[in-house]
Parts: structure tokens; sequence; C-alpha cells
């Protein structure tokens, strides 16, 4: 296996969702299979992109206050889930779009607002403000000026589809990297074993520069981290992780927790969870088969793992 697929390999890469993408094959040399995915990626981008016109998510933030909008099933169905999330209140909001443009951590024009400022914008963050009609397949923002996100999940919807689209073309082993956010399809082609190698980010240093290695069967792996984008005003670091009960960004002793899962998506999802929970929670991932483990990497450089794997 190792000889005929990893001497085979084809590789794309790319920029969209805002970040660069790297997109491997093994078992061919054809870049059918990874062009056509890049594709793919941006044609999900044009649908939920809030970064700019036109996008099915931008129509709907447009229409906040004022009407339903009714979007493709795949967009509702994204939605519902993101919303729902956003409704358990452990720190993924879907709506908090109006505070991250407020702080704008990670552009040119990033700032410390102002509490008043900040204030304004908790009102607009309400999850239990958005209708979604299953049967008109419509979203509608109650409040003038709430604005949805999918910032926080999106990214591991779209590598799942991804890796859907492989499979349909036969492709079983190959690596999808949507900045950072990694889907492992298949079995390592490069061990005998099929374990797959993850480097973990080491939140102290430059990209690339990993503080700690863990072997992983067919997997994603998602982080959440306080490093990937931050703003220093006055000596003070603020990072891009913001805490919908303060405007402000989470305090905490974790500088980063990454989740290994079957689903990509779902790793988004629990890698918010443990993030803003601060520590290992009692029972996560018990009784969960597509939770296989959690890394914990504090601002200390102690690190932490919880394992699932059965």
């Amino acid at each position: 296996m190792i000889d005929n697929l990893a001497l085979r390999t084809v590789t794309t890469t790319g920029h969209a969702l805002g970040t660069k993408i790297t997109l491997t094959v093994f078992g061919t040399t054809d870049r059918t299979f990874t062009d056509g995915a890049l594709k793919l990626i941006k044609s999900y981008e044009d649908l939920l992109t809030v970064n700019r016109e036109p996008s099915l998510l931008m129509t709907v933030n447009h229409q906040a206050g004022r009407q339903p909008v009714q979007v493709t099933p795949m967009v509702f169905e994204l939605v519902k889930a993101a919303v729902a999330a956003s409704r358990e209140q452990f720190g993924f909001n879907a709506l908090i779009g109006p505070l991250v443009k407020l702080w704008k951590i990670g552009f040119k024009d990033a700032r410390v607002p102002t509490v008043d400022e900040i204030h304004q914008r908790l009102r607009l963050i309400d999850p239990f403000q958005v209708e979604l009609d299953a049967k008109q397949q419509t979203v509608f923002l109650k409040q003038p000026g709430m604005e949805i996100d999918l910032g926080g999940i999106a990214k591991g919807y779209i590598a799942d589809r991804v890796r859907d689209y492989w499979r349909s073309f036969g492709i079983t082993n190959g690596m999808i990297n949507l900045g950072g956010n990694l889907l492992f399809v298949g079995p390592s082609p490069r061990r005998h074993d099929g374990q797959w190698v993850i480097g973990v980010q080491d939140p102290r240093k430059q990209r690339g520069a990993d503080c700690q290695q863990v072997l992983m069967p067919e997997c994603s792996a998602v982080t959440s981290g306080t490093y990937e984008r931050q703003l220093v005003r006055n000596g003070h670091h603020y990072h891009h992780l913001l805490d919908s009960q303060t405007g402000m960004p989470r305090k905490t002793n974790v500088a980063s927790v990454t989740i290994f899962s079957k689903h990509s998506i779902t790793g988004e999802v629990e890698a918010k969870r443990l993030f803003f929970a601060g520590r290992p929670l009692p029972g996560w991932g018990v009784g969960r088969p597509d939770l296989y483990g959690a890394l914990f990497i504090y601002n200390d450089g102690r690190t932490e793992f919880v394992d699932r794997r059965p």
C-alpha cells in the first residue's frame, strides 16, 4: 500500500474561505479530483461568505428586521445546525457577526471598541432572535442590524463535503487542509499501520512549529486557539474568540484546543465548546464514537490529552 499509493500523489493549492487551501490525493496523478474539489470549495464560499457580495447569507443579513429570505436546502440545514449549537450557549455563537465587525481583529483597521459600542452590539447577537421556517426554507433575523456568520462552522462542513466528493469518485486516501482545519481521508498510505501523524501547532511559535504530534486513524483535526488572530494595543493582547456574554475576548488559561473527530463539522463545534469551558469537561466524549480525543495546550506551555478512542 505504501509503495503504490504514496508514490502517486497530486496536490492542488489555492486561496478560498479567507485562507490557503491545500488538497492532496494519493493513488493518482490526475488533477481532476483536487482541482474539482477547489472549485467545489469556492462554490460553497459564494453561498456562505459574509465578507463580500453576493452571497445568500449576505442577503439574509441585509433583510434583518425586514423579511424572511428563502435559501437553498444546504444553506438552511447549515444555518439550522449553527443556530441550534448557538442556543446551547456554551460559547459558539453564529450571530456574533456584529461584534466581530466591531473589533475587526485580524484586519488592518482593528481597534478596541468602547463599552457603549460593545453593549449596543450585545443586543444584536441573540440566537433566539432567529426564525427558521423549514417548510418555506427561510431564515429571518428579527432585529435590524443582526448578522449571521457561519465562519465558525462552515470550514468543517465544507471539508466533509470535499471528502464526500472524493469518495464519489473512488478516491480513498487524501488530505484536506483548509487553513489548518484538517481532514484525513482513509488510512495513511505512508505508514503500514494506516495511522496519520498529525502535528499540533505550538501557540508560542511561528506557524509550522509543532508542540506535539498525535497518531490517529482517519479523522478530522480542528483547532480553536487564541494565537491565530490578535490585536495588540497599549501592551494588551486581544484575541479573536469573543465572549457573547461580555463582548470581549474570552479570558482563559487555554491557548488552544484541538479536537480529533470523525466529522470536521463536529470538530468545529466541540473545539469551541472545550475552548470556552477552559478545561476538559467531565464525561466529554463518553458514548460518542464520533469523538476520538482532545488536546489542550495551556498558556504556560502545559499540554493535556483526553483520549476517547476505543
